[in-house]
């Protein structure tokens, strides 16, 4: 491969990347220039801090540029580095016609789902939300529509039983590798083959709020176990008791046959809540500036009576449809 000398830009912001920019050096290839998202404030002290890609660029000795919007100064600068062709991966900024025509060999997206399917901000933790028992990733050509340009491959990933939204993240991280690497020779030739989507299957996914972190105990255990999978990281779910609001952890179905939102402790000391369908077996959980806890020594220490009726808050939907901007 004569990979060395094309000239390649990385748009990024995410972790979720840093595998496939491993990937592409051991490929042989040198990306020639970063765009990314600014410096942002973070943790208690709301120090500025760089994200991971603007890292791993000052880190690899990559031309970086984070602007608050990427505008004609950006585009005129990637035309005096010569890219030929950009590949872009959660930069989280919606690419104009000019940024997109800057490469001669195009401009390719690697996302987080088995498009035509979850378009959009959160492909991850909505799928597994969603009870997806597959996922993957896309390489796809960008156009100005939100994640809606033909297909070139796509790698799939299996969602296993125990995997929350930090784990198939990892495991959608790993596998953008393999699927550059099979597509890297094609995409640097420009003879690489696409295929429109089905418009008639598009889903798409909003991001993500603190209201995701809801629960409805009219709805079916099943559903809930898949979304505190999903969201255990980001925004956590949880239910209202009192002043208080209980964070939940892991969490299974179980057989009991209780009203929705009704309170119910086995012998083990696990916690059930009645659903629509099945009741949820709550095994861990956290209050308020707490650790979380299996469920047995939380209740040691802040007891919920059975038969307690447990509110249930409507959970906004994770998917919307229609037409949407572009934003990569």
């Amino acid at each position: 491969m004569n990979a060395k000398k094309h000239r390649i830009a990385f748009f990024g912001s995410d972790e979720i990347a840093l595998p496939f920019l491993g990937g592409l050096r051991e490929c042989g290839v040198e990306v020639s220039a970063a765009l990314t998202q600014p410096d942002r404030r973070s943790g208690r002290g709301r120090k500025l801090k760089s994200n991971p890609i603007k890292q791993w660029a000052i880190e690899s000795g990559v031309p970086c540029r984070d602007p608050q919007k990427p505008s004609s100064e950006e585009t005129e600068w990637l035309k005096s580095l010569e890219i030929e062709l950009i590949i872009v991966m959660a930069y989280g900024h919606i690419l104009q016609r000019d940024l997109l025509e800057v490469a001669p060999l195009g401009c390719f997206n690697l996302h987080a789902s088995l498009l035509p399917a979850y378009r959009g901000a959160s492909p991850i933790e909505t799928a597994l939300a969603s009870g997806e028992r597959e996922t993957g990733v896309t390489l796809m050509r960008v156009v100005p529509r939100m994640d809606a340009g033909p297909t070139v491959d796509a790698e799939r990933v299996l969602i296993a039983e125990d995997d929350t939204g930090a784990t198939l993240r990892e495991k959608i991280s790993l596998s953008c590798v393999p699927l550059i690497e099979r597509n890297l020779d094609s995409l640097l030739a420009g003879r690489s083959v696409e295929k429109p989507q089905d418009e008639t299957q598009v889903t798409y996914c909003r991001k993500l709020t603190k209201a995701d972190g809801l629960m409805d105990f009219r709805v079916p255990a099943e559903l809930l176990v898949h979304r505190i999978q999903a969201f255990r990281f980001w925004p956590g779910v949880s239910f209202p008791l009192g002043e208080l609001r209980i964070r939940v952890g892991k969490s299974s179905v179980g057989d009991l046959i209780l009203l929705p939102g009704e309170v119910a402790c086995d012998r083990e000391g696990n916690l059930s809540i009645g659903t629509e369908r099945g009741a949820l077996v709550v095994h861990e959980l956290q209050k308020p500036g707490g650790k979380m806890l299996p469920a047995r020594d939380f209740l040691r220490g802040f007891a919920i009576p059975n038969g307690t009726i447990l509110e249930s808050e409507s959970m906004p939907d994770l998917l919307v449809f229609g037409k949407s901007n572009s934003k990569a």
